[in-house]
């Protein structure tokens, strides 16, 4: 069938014209199914930091996630290409992009999806992008094709909708970082300013617990961390009287500090530990340092945790600039600050500049050596005494899910390790489940002293992440008597590593969701029995 007036290559298309009852309803059922998509996708927004881009390899991983999630990418696409001729085929794309991919709810369960302000006012963006790619295919006679178009491109029009609000959201903050500026300089407190690829909450928490006898200190709550949460964090927190402010800085790429720290100087920067967290977005470690560095610039006083060589170089190069330097350590002695382990890792020892400030001081499990030097040396920065601060270190908090022990009603140990996602913490991790109380038994799988791990891998190590996790993996399989896998972003990765080790008897078990890990838990582990939860993802991942 031919359509007359139009050249040949273009005549199928044309054809779309005479189907005009069968492409509303490809055009209906596209619009609707527009819908859940929409819903899912602005929630992986949101999870994402409305970082432009993120949706797109969200949806990359979902759908490769599973062979009927590709199957259904597959029937989407072909039914798109088949509906240019045959209209009513683009229904079948329709049903895929409504149902999948499978197991990613638009509304969420660990991570639901919030109607604030800046969403509803992405929501209306993307709608609007929607609702263009529809109307071209109204009025050029192509309503089907490019309904369908509109159902398939739903996660690209949230990344451009992100794209196009980010320069909106940024004036509209504005207000509130002019409003902070204006409230610390009328407080005028210290300003110590914390970065890093990991350790920054662990480390803003311990300075806060030794600087507080002695200053009035407010730390940024949680995790509010770049320019919105910055400003939050001063203008509901900082009171008048304040004599110290701890803020964390965080980044996901180069420039994002140096802004931060244009209206919010710190006089007093460290940077806790570089390692590859973010680099799907970096791209390179070097990448992460030159972007940590920023912080460094209006200090005049820098803390470094030297055992690292990049930020002993780093640690260098400040001192050249007449900046002063405390250089820290958890091995060297004759640092500006150690803290060093008893040889069972036990206790610890605390010295600045070779002079003891607290001797076998047992602490609570996860604090980290260089995290806690550090904290030390901005509290000799802040001319806390000395005697103060080796004082507070025996009753220093544990760090909220940072490798928390508790205690279940079963009476199992559970290591609590949530929030830590980088190769070195769960590296650390495993290190405490071994020493642990009990070990894994040759009595059955069901006697006491299983040692069990629960994790759903590390995330946003870039090219590395496969293989960090395979390393994951058989570093569990060397010390876990029962391994639960959790979702599948990295089931791949960690079943080849416990498979590399053949010696190991790990029992591994593929778990569909953290839920269901620990329900798993509370039916098999019995006092004497430890579990490590190492990290946790939201459901928005697959």
């Amino acid at each position: 069938m031919t359509v007359a007036g139009l050249p040949a290559p273009f005549a199928v298309l044309g054809a779309g014209r005479f189907h005009s009852g069968l492409a509303w309803i490809t055009v209906g059922a596209c619009v609707a199914a527009c819908v859940p998509a929409g819903l899912r996708w602005l929630r992986v927004a949101q999870r994402e930091h409305y970082l432009a881009g993120s949706v797109e390899r969200f949806a990359s991983r979902w759908w490769r996630s599973t062979a009927v999630d590709t199957a259904l990418a597959v029937v989407a696409v072909a039914s798109a290409v088949a509906s240019v001729g045959w209209p009513i085929a683009g229904v079948a794309a329709a049903g895929a992009v409504a149902l999948g991919p499978l197991g990613l709810s638009p509304w969420g369960r660990t991570s639901p999806l919030a109607w604030t302000r800046r969403l509803r006012t992405l929501a209306a963006v993307w709608a609007a992008l929607e609702i263009v790619v529809v109307g071209i295919g109204v009025a050029t006679g192509l309503a089907a094709p490019l309904a369908v178009v509109a159902a398939l491109i739903v996660p690209v029009a949230v990344d451009i909708a992100c794209w196009l609000t980010a320069p909106v959201e940024r004036r509209l903050s504005s207000r509130f970082v002019d409003d902070a500026t204006a409230r610390l300089t009328r407080v005028g407190p210290t300003v110590v300013g914390i970065t890093g690829s990991f350790g920054k909450t662990s480390t803003k928490g311990h300075i806060a617990h030794l600087v507080r006898p002695t200053l009035t200190v407010v730390a940024t709550p949680a995790s509010f961390n770049n320019r919105a949460g910055l400003a939050r964090a001063i203008n509901e927190h900082l009171a008048d009287g304040t004599e110290v402010f701890v803020a964390e800085m965080g980044t996901y790429g180069r420039g994002e500090i140096a802004e931060l720290c244009g209206w919010c100087p710190p006089d007093i920067a460290v940077i806790t530990a570089i390692g590859p967290v973010h680099l799907e977005r970096f791209g390179s470690e070097d990448r992460i340092i030159e972007a940590k560095s920023e912080i460094l610039e209006h200090a005049d006083d820098v803390v470094l945790p030297v055992d690292d060589p990049r930020l002993a170089a780093l640690a260098e190069r400040a001192a050249a600039q007449s900046k002063r330097v405390f250089r820290c350590s958890a091995v060297d002695r004759s640092a500006d600050v150690s803290v060093l382990r008893s040889a069972d890792g036990s206790r610890v020892s605390v010295l600045a500049h070779g002079e003891a400030l607290a001797e076998e001081v047992e602490l609570a499990a996860g604090i980290q050596a260089t995290n806690l030097a550090c904290a030390v040396a901005v509290a000799l920065l802040l001319k806390v005494d000395a005697g103060a601060i080796g004082a507070r270190l025996a009753d220093l908090p544990p760090v909220d899910h940072r490798l928390q022990a508790v205690r279940a009603a079963s009476g199992a140990t559970i290591l609590d390790d949530t929030y830590n996602s980088n190769p070195a913490g769960a590296a650390a991790a495993l290190s405490t489940l071994k020493a642990s109380t009990g070990a894994a038994t040759a009595g059955g799988p069901d006697s006491p002293g299983r040692l069990v791990v629960v994790t759903p891998g590390m995330v946003e190590l870039g090219a590395r992440q496969f293989n960090e996790n395979r390393r994951f993996g058989a570093a569990i399989a060397a010390v876990a008597s029962d391994a639960l896998i959790v979702g599948r972003t990295n089931r791949r990765a960690l079943l080849a590593g416990l498979a590399s080790v053949p010696e190991s008897s790990t029992a591994v078990h593929p778990m569909s969701s953290r839920q269901k890990a620990v329900d798993w838990v509370r039916e098999h582990l019995v006092e004497g029995d430890t579990v490590l939860y190492e990290n946790d993802l939201p459901d928005h991942y697959p």
